[in-house]
């Protein structure tokens, strides 16, 4: 790659220079693919950015001055078919985790009468000194 000082020339010099075709496409190529931008090559080769983005109206292949292309990835339909399903798998698993903690209730009432323990009552968390509950006490 060229580097600055080749291209290091007083105004009036700079002035009758003359870029080939060839240069013009090239660079615009590497704009449009991302690899430098209008200001990198502006800069590095002591080009004003309007001539670089005259080179990018007259060669790119879809400039337009002033607007930036979005590219969607994904449609919004599949956002949205994906967001569902995603939905759908979340509803399922919280379904699946309530019928395990029904599961377990209805294993400790049995065991409550089995044993003739209350085992819900000795599961519930004690109270924090201070909070005011007194039923213990």
């Amino acid at each position: 790659m060229a580097n600055r000082q080749q291209f290091k020339q007083s105004r009036e010099e700079r002035q009758r220079r003359i870029f080939s075709e060839e240069f013009k496409r090239k660079k615009v190529r590497e704009i449009e693919q991302k690899v430098t931008t209008i200001a990198q090559v502006s800069r590095q080769y002591e080009v004003r950015e309007d001539s670089v983005g005259k080179w990018m109206a007259k060669y790119a292949q879809h400039y337009i001055k002033g607007v930036r292309t979005i590219v969607e990835s994904q449609s919004d339909t599949q956002k949205i078919a994906a967001l569902k399903a995603q939905v759908a798998e979340l509803q399922r698993i919280i379904g699946e985790k309530q019928v395990q903690l029904e599961f377990k209730d209805k294993i400790i009432d049995l065991a409550e009468e089995v044993y003739g323990v209350d085992i819900k009552k000795k599961l519930e968390p004690k109270p924090f000194s201070g909070t005011g509950n007194t039923e213990n006490s």
